[in-house]
């Protein structure tokens, strides 16, 4: 099947790369020229596993290609996918221009009956505006599917791959062939394909994330009354998630939720709901209690000093939202190195994937150390913000030698307390 994929982002590239991996002729574009001309020549612009080999194997098979000519792309293809970047406002609204643009650029190219299918993360409503949009342009017959992605970042490929699911808006049958078509080779095990129309289709994205979201604020909550009680997070944890009812996932307290889903999606939900006067109070609840939890690690760092934050030297482990990302966006880690940096600290990071974001993010006003303990030299607290495996299991006999104070505060609930307690730590987790 002949596919464009107009967009390079996150979704974009593990869309062409997955779908060209499944014997697919696909062609992902994007206007600037300067990303494509990276691709082109093997430089991937972001860090997901599996992600680089995979991209290489159809480039050197044929079955994957870069440009910037999407007027000739968008003619030759029998399914184009809508995966350019979607910016919102801190009131959720959304910026359609991209989506709105492309849909232009797929009427003004409609040489012959094409399924349009709508990855990006888009507002209720805006498969129906893409439709217009098209209309405006050509005679030509068309579907537009809203086909919202539920991948993790870190694990993108493993879930396009093998998804739990496939959700399918549809605006006209004459799509559904093609479309069943296309995700057969990921389907082989399971029939998990949910074909609905197409505002069910861009709501179900939207009540996804708000449902995982709500398990991470309530767990986070539940965490914050753990502290005040003397209880441990970790046993109620186990003991909630060992219900069947309720399951395990998303259940680890935190820092609270970033990256570039969740955030923006909360956001946008409460939007729609505000718009259409239908008050998502308990979303809005969620949202409240995660903003308030992204200053839960400066709090703990701040009573560890008493209060003085200034003049202090503090170590971060972790700046990505999430482990196995290099994404930055919505991180509490970022929070985190702000407002120690706002109140008068001086702050060394570390993170494996995610130090040319930072450099590009706060430019000179902190240290980037080389490795995990080059930041730790004269620090007189160590933050770890982000899940990462080489976080796990390090060496606290050469931490603590490489400390000037004491202070280690677990925003990832990593460690043992009493371990870290005995070693000589003054230990702060997450509802521990």
């Amino acid at each position: 099947m002949r596919i464009t994929v107009m967009g390079t982002g996150y979704v974009g590239l593990v869309v062409g790369a997955c779908l060209a991996e499944t014997g697919n002729d696909v062609v992902c574009v994007d206007t600037d020229e300067g990303k494509i001309a990276g691709l082109q020549n093997g430089k991937i612009p972001i860090f997901e596993p599996g992600l680089e080999p995979m991209v290489q194997r159809n480039e050197d098979f044929g079955r994957l290609r870069f440009s910037t000519d999407l007027d000739a792309m968008v003619a030759a293809a029998e399914v184009v996918v809508i995966a350019v970047g979607t910016p919102s406002g801190e009131d959720g609204s959304a910026d359609l221009q991209y989506v709105l643009s492309a849909a232009e650029t797929i009427g003004r190219n409609m040489t012959s009956e094409k399924v349009v299918l709508i990855k990006s993360t888009v507002p209720v409503g805006t498969a129906a505006k893409v439709r217009e949009t098209i209309e405006r342009q050509t005679d030509q017959l068309f579907t537009v599917c809203s086909n919202p992605e539920f991948l993790k970042e870190g694990a993108a490929v493993g879930d396009f791959m093998k998804p739990d699911r496939v959700i399918v808006g549809l605006d006209s049958p004459l799509g559904r062939p093609v479309v069943e078509r296309l995700y057969a080779p990921f389907l082989r095990t399971s029939n998990r394909m949910i074909f609905m129309d197409n505002v069910s289709a861009e709501l179900t994205k939207y009540a996804a994330n708000a449902m995982l979201a709500t398990r991470i604020s309530f767990m986070n909550e539940i965490a914050n009354l753990c502290e005040t009680l003397g209880a441990d997070v970790d046993q109620v944890r186990r003991g909630l998630g060992s219900d069947s009812r309720i399951g395990s996932a998303f259940l680890f307290p935190g820092p609270g939720y970033g990256g570039s889903c969740f955030p923006k999606d909360m956001r946008a939900l409460i939007r729609t709901g505000d718009e259409h006067g239908s008050k998502l109070n308990l979303v809005k609840a969620v949202d409240k209690v995660n903003t308030r939890q992204r200053r839960r690690m400066y709090k703990k760092l701040k009573k560890a000093f008493d209060g003085q934050v200034e003049g202090k030297q503090v170590a971060v482990w972790g700046l990505a939202f999430k482990a196995e990302t290099d994404d930055i966006r919505e991180s509490a880690a970022i929070d985190l190195v702000d407002t120690l940096l706002e109140k008068g600290a001086s702050v060394a990071v570390f993170d494996p994937q995610a130090m040319e974001p930072a450099r590009n993010r706060f430019g000179d006003r902190v240290r980037y150390a080389t490795d995990p303990y080059d930041a730790l030299t004269g620090a007189d607290a160590l933050a770890v913000a982000t899940e990462w495996l080489l976080f796990r299991n390090p060496d606290f006999d050469r931490i603590r030698a490489s400390m000037s104070g004491d202070v280690l505060v677990d925003g990832r609930n990593l460690y043992d307390p009493d371990q870290m307690r005995g070693l000589g730590f003054r230990y702060q987790g997450i509802g521990r």
